[in-house]
């Protein structure tokens, strides 16, 4: 069905371009006939198709604009074949007593130029060289952006704003009167003249930003003033900012000055809720006022291109601590190498760097247990209630596409089918949010298993919560959502945003973490102890949803690490092709678990172990494997993790001091980025378009 609706898609998007190309084709050839009925309906059916398509479907017209022809190239010939149309019909002559019609129209196209250059213009004033939130950022003069047609949407702008002059032409056709065109127009004129003289005040003082110099001049102070010692850096892509949001708790904890480092522009409203300052730097000349600054250490959460660029900073100490934990190569990657030091949680991750021989030393990798694991509770023995809920939270397939990766392809469906043949099984699917991202099998196998689990919920019925339930989630989101996102215009722009999101005003961390425990007491209240759920937005997160589960079923990934901080038993989906022994051996972390085969048939077995029917014989080795990966449980982790904070730090200072005892000049008085560099941002500069109208602006 979804592949017939995707089918069924591409042909009306298609039907729609053919339309298109028919209506200019009715539009020439009624305009030499000439035949003025046709010729004024496919004039007018044309801009009309042309405006609703750029509505609702920009994507589409967008194909158009590779071959060069977009919404200008349109608009333009719909306008010649009126004018031609003009010239064919008796009574109207625009090149003699109608001529003004002519220069009417070039004027049109004049004011749309000027109005262009203007928006061009007005967004480069307003492209600071760096993205804050949570800062106050008054001194910086920011204002509140123009109407988002006029400044961002040259398209929209282009076809609006001329369907008074094609209408007035279009009646001037029908009737012989150039008076309609004039008029019509005469409006179009006033419409693309206004917006460029509205737009023109953007550049007055009064609503003109500063300077890219006096911004990072304002940056170097409010630094000086902040004081930072502690940031995390993060670069990555718009399904990546969940490996920054992890770490937010514990960098809000972490003892000094905290502070958050984006490059990519967008990523900035992609960070979770959060009291943090946080600063993009979108080229790497601008980063390098944080080597002027108190900044002692980073701490990065994921390895991206735009890495090596910060570790040329000599000044700051480098931590690499990961997004997760598993027995992948991804966990022990020879890229960690760059780094001052390696952060993991437990004995077994060092022992894993070890074995891997990729040029990390022992010496420098420090166990700090994994702090954002204190929501997570402790089983208390076997499954007691009515259900049992089993959590089946498969990987995804990875970058390199490996059937071994996810269970979702070969064993999920035999996984699900088997849990819900089991009458006393509530299941709870989550999957991971790329999930088919990599492998279009992936994709359609999940697919397929949301609609298993939901037939399955059509076979069950009981009692429900009653209304109140529903209510009190609608109340207790509807306070989340006041607390976590910011409500922006539809025309607000990268500086509006910043000016809305300046210095937060309480805790709001502390009022965050209150509400987002109410929401959670409310949304699982609000369905039947029987129903089986499908997890795939953001809220609620997984940990939470460890804490409603009985068992895990899982791949070997990090979730399976985190899972053994509550002690409670689970089971990895071996679709490895290593035969079971092997796969113990192969990945530690599921050394404790069942192991089931693709075809899924140790499901019961589990269960039985779950609810105490059968011993549960991985019960000790679990305790064991629970500290070998994670840690000891005392020091708390969040201790263990500011000793490490506090001694990178101090191994910076000394630094400081030993190239101050040198007589050393820490701080160059000009980097010149290298030749790589200066290119690599002059791609990124041509790849991020500065409108939503990439190709016309």
């Amino acid at each position: 069905m979804p592949s017939a609706g995707l089918a069924s898609r591409r042909i009306v998007q298609l039907s729609a371009l053919f339309a298109m190309f028919a209506l200019y084709v009715a539009q020439l050839v009624s305009a030499l006939v000439p035949y003025v009925p046709v010729f004024v309906a496919a004039s007018a059916a044309g801009l009309a198709l042309d405006t609703y398509l750029q509505y609702k479907q920009p994507g589409l017209l967008s194909l158009l604009g590779k071959i060069r022809f977009d919404v200008t190239v349109r608009q333009l010939l719909r306008d010649m074949l009126i004018l031609v149309g003009l010239l064919r019909i008796d009574g109207i002559d625009p090149l003699g007593e109608q001529a003004p019609l002519l220069i009417a129209l070039l004027a049109v196209y004049g004011t749309h130029f000027v109005c262009q250059a203007a928006a061009v213009l007005v967004r480069r004033t307003r492209t600071l060289p760096i993205v804050t939130r949570n800062i106050d950022t008054t001194a910086l003069r920011l204002s509140t952006a123009p109407p988002r047609i006029l400044a961002r949407r040259a398209s929209h702008r282009l076809l609006s704003f001329s369907i008074p002059a094609t209408v007035g032409l279009v009646i001037t056709a029908a009737t012989t009167d150039a008076y309609w065109g004039g008029i019509g127009l005469g409006i179009s004129i006033a419409l693309f003249g206004g917006g460029a003289l509205y737009l023109g005040t953007w550049l007055l003082p009064k609503k003109r930003a500063l300077n890219d110099q006096k911004v990072i001049e304002w940056l170097d102070k409010w630094l000086a003033a902040y004081k930072p010692t502690v940031a995390m850096y993060f670069s990555g892509g718009t399904t990546s900012a969940y490996q920054a949001n992890m770490w937010l708790s514990t960098l809000a904890d972490v003892d000094g000055k905290p502070l958050i480092v984006l490059r990519e522009r967008f990523m900035v409203n992609k960070i979770d809720a959060t009291d943090v300052p946080i600063i993009c730097f979108p080229k790497v000349a601008t980063m390098f006022s944080l080597e002027n600054s108190t900044l002692k250490m980073m701490l990065h959460p994921a390895n991206a291109a735009k890495t090596s660029q910060v570790l040329r900073i000599p000044t700051i100490k480098h931590a690499f601590i990961n997004h997760g934990e598993s027995d992948k190569l991804s966990s022990c990657n020879p890229y960690a190498k760059a780094y001052d030091e390696v952060w993991v949680a437990g004995p077994a991750a060092r022992d894993r760097y070890q074995l891997a021989d990729v040029g990390v030393e022992d010496k420098d990798v420090v166990e700090v247990g994994r702090p954002q694991l204190s929501p997570i509770t402790v089983g208390t023995g076997p499954a007691k209630g009515a259900y049992t809920t089993v959590l089946y939270a498969p990987t995804w397939e990875g970058w390199d596409g490996n059937p071994g990766n996810t269970s979702v392809i070969l064993a999920g469906e035999n996984i699900v089918r088997h849990l819900l043949a089991d009458e006393k099984v509530r299941l709870i699917y989550k999957p991971h949010p790329m999930t088919g991202s990599q492998v279009p099998a992936a994709g359609e196998a999940n697919k397929r298993i949301m609609a298993m689990i939901r037939e399955a919920n059509t076979r069950r019925s009981g009692a429900r919560p009653g209304p109140e339930a529903a209510a009190e989630l609608t109340r207790t989101a509807a306070e989340l959502d006041e607390l976590t996102s910011t409500s922006f215009r539809t025309s607000a722009d990268e500086m509006e945003k910043m000016l809305l999101q300046g210095k937060p005003d309480g805790d709001r961390a502390a009022a965050v973490a209150e509400a987002t425990a109410a929401w959670e007491r409310a949304y699982w209240a609000s369905f039947p102890e029987w129903e089986h759920l499908i997890v795939t937005e953001a809220r609620p997160a997984i940990f939470t949803c460890f804490n409603q589960a009985d068992v895990l079923v899982s791949d070997v990934s990090s979730v399976v690490s985190d899972w053994l901080s509550s002690e409670k038993p689970y089971a990895v989906a071996n679709t490895s092709g290593l035969s079971e022994a092997d796969f113990r051996t192969g990945f530690p972390t599921v050394s404790a678990a069942t192991i089931l085969a693709p075809e899924a048939e140790g499901v019961p077995a589990l269960l039985a172990a779950v609810r105490g029917e059968t011993e549960d014989i991985h019960a000790e080795a679990r305790l064991e494997l629970k500290e070998h990966l994670l840690g000891p449980s005392d020091p708390p982790s969040m201790d263990r993790f500011n000793v490490a904070v506090r001694a990178l730090c101090e191994r910076a200072d000394e630094r400081r001091v030993r190239m101050a005892a040198r007589g050393e000049t820490e701080i160059p008085a000009q980097r010149e980025d290298s030749v790589e560099e200066q290119v690599a941002e002059a791609i990124e500069g041509e790849a991020a378009p500065e409108s939503e109208d990439s190709v016309t602006a």
